[in-house]
């Protein structure tokens, strides 16, 4: 079994070093996040990565395999694959959240104001969502960004116990409407600041059903770091 890329290989029986020949090129543990995070279809992996090309989606996710760390199986009746972590993929779990512990105490000053990307934040928004609290067999909820200039809005469309990020109007009654920027709802999921705060700011706005608006939290589960300890965000 081939362990690690020509570039990756120490020649240190290290179990950190022999670890890191599986882990540490670049993109494979964002990977394995996505993985851990209940991605398996090629795009819904892709989604979560951002600007990773196909070809190189491809090339990690046929190392992982070979590593055994990913099983791949054929979709029934469909073109292409699915992708699941092993045993071995699953036990990473609770080292990827310290990892984002450690990320969110010593990393953070690295964070720029680019990092703040939309599409980023509605692709976990949209893993957030737990149908079973919200009202009915569907729900539509929109966002409006007013920091930015191009794609303001965006809804998540939930039905079928599903969420569905969107980005033209699905010609839907809107059940929630938030109007905030993308910094101000990244700080509130992430539990940099709470809706009271933020509300209380004038940063956010919701509006809709009163059953939904007044407790956000029950049905958009903040982020797993929510109660991590953390260095404040960069100014």
């Amino acid at each position: 079994m081939r362990i690690g890329g020509v570039n990756m290989r120490y020649n240190q029986f290290c179990p950190i070093a022999k670890a890191t020949e599986i882990l540490g090129e670049k993109w494979t543990i964002l990977i394995i996040r996505e993985l851990l995070m209940g991605g398996t279809r090629f795009n819904d992996l892709q989604r979560g990565l951002g600007d990773i090309s196909p070809a190189l989606l491809t090339n990690r996710l046929k190392s992982l395999e070979s590593q055994g760390m990913v099983a791949r199986r054929k979709i029934s009746g469909q073109k292409g694959f699915e992708y699941f972590p092993t045993d071995a993929c699953q036990a990473l779990l609770p080292v990827v959240k310290s990892l984002g512990d450690w990320g969110m105490l010593w990393a953070r000053h690295t964070i720029l104001d680019a990092d703040f990307d939309a599409e980023f934040l509605m692709f976990y928004l949209e893993r957030s969502i737990d149908p079973t609290k919200l009202v009915g067999s569907e729900t539509v909820i929109k966002f409006r960004f007013s920091d930015l200039t191009e794609q303001q809005n965006w809804w998540l469309l939930v039905e079928s116990n599903k969420a569905q990020v969107c980005l033209k109007d699905p010609g839907k009654d809107v059940n929630v409407f938030f109007n905030c920027s993308v910094r101000t709802m990244h700080d509130v999921w992430m539990g940099d600041r709470t809706y009271r705060d933020a509300l209380k700011s004038g940063d956010l706005r919701v509006d809709g059903d009163l059953v939904l608006t007044r407790n956000v939290q029950s049905w958009l589960k903040p982020s797993v770091f929510a109660d991590s300890e953390r260095a404040p965000l960069p100014a």
